[in-house]
């Protein structure tokens, strides 16, 4: 019901941004840059992390990498990857549509600047092949993300 939790998200918070479902996968930066006709940087990929026993979310996009020392100068600890069933536990998301929209309880929630090259970005919406285009200070405001640098 991760589609769900996402459609209500966007009704209650952003009810011009529609979700777009797509036939076909958008799982990975790839398959999701193909099916919206977009550059696969402009995926915003969301990471899920977690910093000692606190979960996180890291939105970047779709071809930025984790940078180890950044992640560190700027957490103060090495971030942990959190496995498939830990997504799911943690965001309700399965892992391809995880997005920083719909989780069943706060999370912090930072943007890297990969992203601010874009006026829009084309993060997942909760299921494999959903999605939606939101202008990037959207995406920031509706989260309550922060800025950060952690990626190559």
């Amino acid at each position: 019901m991760s589609l769900e939790t996402v459609r209500a998200f966007f009704s209650a918070s952003a009810p011009d941004i529609e979700i777009i479902e797509t036939a076909e996968s958008s799982s990975t930066v790839a398959l999701a840059a193909e099916a919206h006709g977009v550059d696969p940087a402009q995926i915003a990929k969301t990471i899920c992390l977690r910093i000692g026993e606190e979960p996180i979310l890291v939105v970047a996009g779709g071809l930025a990498r984790l940078d180890n020392r950044k992640f560190k100068d700027t957490f103060g600890s090495k971030g942990r990857m959190l496995g498939p069933d830990e997504v799911v536990a943690v965001t309700s998301h399965p892992v391809g549509g995880v997005c920083p929209f719909g989780l069943p309880s706060p999370l912090p929630i930072y943007c890297d600047v990969s992203l601010r090259r874009f006026d829009v970005v084309v993060p997942a919406a909760g299921s494999t092949n959903s999605a939606v285009r939101i202008s990037t200070e959207r995406l920031v405001e509706l989260t309550n993300a922060t800025w950060v640098d952690v990626c190559q």
